[in-house]
């Protein structure tokens, strides 16, 4: 497989991907990696990542890694847990890493941890991926 970091930055345009600033570094079937610029809008009143929009970037990630192993087919969250462990003020940059626990044929389990700029841990996720097969 060609290089999926440019499509699948192509496909994220315009949706919610796009609008919390994620940005893509690494697509691997192995290993999903994109940043995140904490912005105010992202914030809580504190000025914190909100943890919903950890949890959107991290889910954002296993989905990905889910669809770059999918042979066909599409796949959607079925769950998901998640460990808020340091708060990622305003102004700081996160990454998400995302590896894979499961890679079945019907469902997927990854681990993504969203890490600061010096490698401290600010969550950490377990999401499961149901695949669900194409007709």
């Amino acid at each position: 497989m060609d290089d999926p970091l440019p499509l699948i930055q192509q496909a994220m345009k315009g949706l919610l991907p796009d609008l919390l600033g994620m940005e893509f570094t690494l697509v691997t079937p192995e290993r999903v990696v994109a940043t995140l610029t904490v912005r105010p809008e992202l914030c809580t009143v504190g000025g914190i990542l909100h943890g919903g929009a950890i949890m959107a970037f991290a889910d954002t990630l296993g989905a990905t890694a889910t669809v770059i192993n999918l042979q066909g087919g599409s796949t959607t969250t079925i769950e998901s847990k998640t460990n808020f462990l340091r708060a990622a003020p305003a102004g700081t940059v996160v990454t998400g890493e995302t590896t894979p626990l499961h890679r079945g044929g019907t469902t997927m389990v990854w681990q993504t941890r969203v890490t600061t700029a010096d490698g401290k841990l600010v969550a950490n996720v377990v999401q499961t991926q149901l695949v669900l097969k194409g007709k």
